[in-house]
């Protein structure tokens, strides 16, 4: 469908219309939120500005999954990302905001450039920028010049995606934006990273070689490892989800480059099913995230902390955000019957079937990437436990914490819709696999008429044997059945022995705050089994009243930013060597100004004249 005329400038396919419905299910909570979270924040004229923003932001993202050429294409990525920098340096007052926007605004022009040249190289092929004449061009491309715009394009999407290695502007902008943005941007906002994925090496190319689905595979499982390690050792609560956000982009990717490689080995029922699993799990990632980005705001809104080193007992002074949390925490750790975990089994369902019908070195690949992802799962679990119990459990381990209230009617309304939809997403997962097979079919150009997907009306399983097949409701409702009757046990046995001791208390009938579990208590474990990678160190300090006599001890221990550290930070000195060096070239003499401009047109016109 198109409009203007006749002219391809937007369309409105099913892959366009399931990352509207995507962009619009996130950003109508969030912005009911808005009205609690920033009251009392910002002047009335600040308010009012960051509704336009949020506005406009919206608005520029459904742009980019609407629009049909690729010039528009850009002028709406880029729209976007200025929108998004404006709000992530909102709080102008903070400095770690102004360097958060700095180091955005820097990646996102880079991975901005990529996807310049990618669509210039399409672009010589096709003689325009609309969709369909790239596409038509592209069986046209040099396999050299297919894989070199397909690794253009790559990057580019995946600095906007947070991929790693190019994941470093990630943790450092979520946590500075405003709560509700932050839950539009990893909700959203790096998922128009992968509709460009999609739409662009998928539906546009093509996918006709094995290794750009290794590729892709290899770069989403060690996104996976590195975001849920690093948010494992993370107390700020926001950089945690920060942290996971890049987890579970490589938990989607995982879906995608499984779709990928069944495209290209000619398994078109696999291909699909392998892409249902991937957007199945974009748009949970966007619900339960969201939850969380809105709980998180709603805790620093009562504490005015994000430190969870510095919280604890909220569970008792904001019972249903911390009810909220935990229904986000469970969706995220894949427990059933939420919506976590339908999309991350389907995505293991997805190797398993490849794994059996590949042999050799795509069979090994395969199961170490099914074992990755349940890996991540497990270490996804231990963090969020982490994250629920130091905060909302135990005694409260600051003032703030101590004087927390619930928040907001409007912040309550936006976190009760997505907890619900977490549970919506979970239960109705049949009906949900069979409108995402129609997405899957038109992004990989699969006619997916005759294709089952279930066998009965709750069945998740594409086997045809029975004994494969599970259902999420029944699950559901067994999990309810069980854990209704544990709660009238507990009830039944509670009037009979009251409980006469603290949470937490391990039997001792004085213990306070500080000799409770804390957060980095309970990471270190995974701080050594993964002290290979995280390269852990301390710090110590001990002041002496006398020889004998140590009067305080302070200890600090602190992991290593290998990324930061051994590729940004050369590569950031070796641009200002460069520039340095380039000073001498520009002495501020006119004359010499002069004789540059004087060369430059004569090469132009020697270009010019050979050409």
């Amino acid at each position: 469908m198109n409009i203007f005329d006749g002219q391809s400038y937007f369309s409105f396919d099913a892959l366009s219309l399931f990352f509207l419905f995507v962009i619009f299910v996130i950003s109508l909570p969030s912005a009911v939120y808005s009205f609690g979270y920033l009251k009392g924040e910002y002047s009335s004229a600040k308010i009012k500005l960051s509704w336009v923003l949020l506005a406009l932001f919206i608005l520029s993202m459904a742009l980019v999954v609407t629009v049909s050429d690729a010039l528009i294409f850009l002028v709406a990525w880029e729209i976007m990302s200025l929108v998004s920098y404006f709000l992530v340096v909102f709080d102008t007052t903070q400095e770690k905001s102004v360097q958060a926007g700095t180091i955005y605004i820097v990646m996102t022009h880079i991975g901005t450039a990529f996807l310049i040249a990618g669509f210039l190289l399409m672009h010589k092929y096709a003689h325009g920028f609309g969709f369909a004449a790239i596409k038509n061009a592209s069986a046209l491309m040099p396999a050299a010049v297919r894989n070199i715009t397909f690794l253009l394009l790559l990057i580019g999407f995946g600095t906007k995606a947070g991929i790693v290695p190019l994941h470093i502007w990630l943790p450092y902008a979520h946590p500075q934006a405003p709560s509700h943005i932050s839950s539009i941007m990893s909700g959203v906002m790096i998922k128009t990273a992968i509709y460009g994925i999609i739409r662009f090496v998928i539906y546009i190319l093509g996918v006709d070689s094995f290794w750009w689905a290794a590729l892709i595979l290899i770069l989403a499982v060690i996104s996976c490892l590195v975001g849920v390690i690093y948010a494992l050792m993370e107390h700020d609560l926001k950089r945690l989800l920060a942290y996971h956000s890049v987890e579970n982009i490589g938990i989607i990717l995982l879906g995608v480059g499984l779709a990928m490689l069944f495209l290209a080995a000619q398994m078109p029922f696999l291909a699909v099913f392998s892409l249902i699993a991937g957007l199945y799990h974009l748009v949970n990632h966007a619900i339960f995230k969201g939850l969380l980005f809105l709980c998180a705001g709603s805790v620093y809104k009562a504490t005015h902390t994000r430190d969870i080193e510095k919280l604890g007992g909220l569970i008792k002074k904001m019972p249903q955000t911390s009810v909220y949390f935990l229904f986000g925490a469970m969706a995220f750790s894949a427990l059933p019957p939420l919506n976590g975990f339908v999309s991350e089994w389907l995505t293991l369902q997805a190797f398993f079937l490849g794994a059996f019908s590949f042999s050799g070195g795509a069979k090994l690949l395969l199961g170490i990437c099914a074992a990755m992802l349940a890996l991540t799962s497990g270490l996804a679990a231990a963090c969020f436990v982490k994250a629920f119990g130091i905060t909302f459990l135990a005694q409260p381990r600051s003032r703030h914490a101590e004087e927390a209230k619930e928040v907001p009617l409007s912040m309550k309304a936006g976190m009760f819709f997505l907890s619900a939809l977490t549970v919506i997403f979970g239960l109705a997962s049949v009906p949900i696999v069979k409108l995402l097979s129609k997405v899957s079919g038109a992004a990989t150009g699969i006619s997916v008429s005759g294709m089952r997907f279930s066998l009965n009306n709750f069945i998740l399983s594409p086997q045809i044997a029975k004994s494969n097949c599970l259902s999420a409701f029944w699950l559901g409702a067994v999990l309810i059945a069980l854990g209704t009757t544990g709660f009238i046990v507990y009830y039944s046995l509670r009037r009979k022995r009251p409980v006469i001791y603290q949470t937490w208390d391990c039997g001792y009938y004085k213990i306070n705050a500080r000799n409770e579990y804390t957060a980095t208590a309970f990471s270190k474990p995974f701080r050594i089994a993964f002290s290979f990678f995280l390269l852990p160190y301390r710090k110590t300090q001990k002041i002496r009243e006398s020889f004998y006599h140590v009067k305080s001890f302070a200890y600090e221990t602190h992991t290593t930013p290998v990324f930061k550290k051994y590729i940004y930070d050369p590569v950031l000195a070796l641009v200002f060597k460069s520039a340095k060096s380039m000073r001498r070239i520009q002495p501020g003499s006119i004359h010499l100004y002069l004789a540059y401009i004087f060369a430059t047109v004569l090469l132009l016109i020697i270009f010019m004249h050979k050409f």
